[in-house]
């Protein structure tokens, strides 16, 4: 298995993409630390886990907590011994479908602050345990739009923010034996309702629109397929593991071709 005897750690783990991602770690055999704001979720997500022979376990706290992170950081290394591996998946508040001489201040920084300050703050707490033991890998995702998107809104700027960062974090504790990696993805119909993309873009809250979108996804990738939850998941498992040893510094596309990189 690609991650047996590890710790992973992943941040947002009651979502759609993180107990996609929980789900395939524990089955490449890491024990499994789920964090997020929602017991809920979290404890769904956890159950199946362990009712798959899994091993599972829930914090409820914010990514934006800086202390909260700290703290559960520092208990989990006291608990199991090491962080082997930290993936942020929390939402950042991400407006879309606006020109961006349109946009408000706020609308536009949202997303930035959220995501950079959630994967610093995330980042930094694992980067400390895993630079003191030698070992570990930082996962990050976002969708690529840094790129060249028209009409993302703050998502692009928010990438940008977020690749920077896992580039030069990259560098800096390299040297101590741990690797920073990002994914690029974006359009997972698995993960859509109709209801999560009005909240990020307000033209999807009609129907027509939002069946159009899910529609026109194959069409845009060069395979002419949308990426499936199950690959990305794959894809992490893999970055995660030693497997991907020589991995480190840039972010994996796994857009099917939504564009080159």
């Amino acid at each position: 298995m690609l991650l047996e005897n590890k710790n992973a750690v992943i941040y947002g783990g009651g979502g759609s993409m993180g107990g996609a991602v929980a789900r395939e770690f524990s089955r490449e055999g890491a024990r499994v630390f789920l964090v997020g704001r929602t017991r809920e979720n979290l404890e769904a997500v956890a159950n199946g886990i362990k009712a798959d022979g899994g091993t599972a376990e829930v914090a409820v706290l914010d990514a934006l907590d800086e202390r909260a992170v700290d703290a559960h950081a520092e208990a989990l290394v006291s608990q199991a011994g090491s962080i082997d591996v930290s993936f942020n998946l929390i939402t950042r508040g991400d407006v879309q479908g606006i020109p961006l001489i349109d946009m408000t201040k706020d609308d536009l920084l949202r997303a930035v602050v959220n995501g950079l300050r959630s994967n610093f703050i995330t980042a930094r707490a694992a980067g400390r345990c895993m630079v003191e033991q030698g070992s570990g890998v930082i996962l990050a995702l976002d969708s690529g739009s840094a790129n060249g998107s028209p009409m993302m809104g703050s998502t692009g700027p928010a990438d940008a923010a977020t690749d920077a960062f896992i580039r030069n974090l990259a560098a800096e504790i390299g040297p101590q034996g741990v690797r920073v990696v990002g994914i690029w993805t974006a359009g997972l119909p698995e993960t859509f309702s109709r209801e999560k993309l009005a909240a990020v873009d307000s033209k999807f809250q009609d129907e027509a629109a939002f069946q159009g979108l899910i529609e026109n996804l194959d069409r845009m990738r060069m395979t002419r397929r949308s990426p499936r939850l199950a690959e990305v998941a794959a894809t992490a498992a893999f970055l995660a593991s030693g497997k991907a040893g020589a991995i480190t510094g840039t972010f994996v596309n796994v857009t099917s071709g939504t564009f080159p990189s």
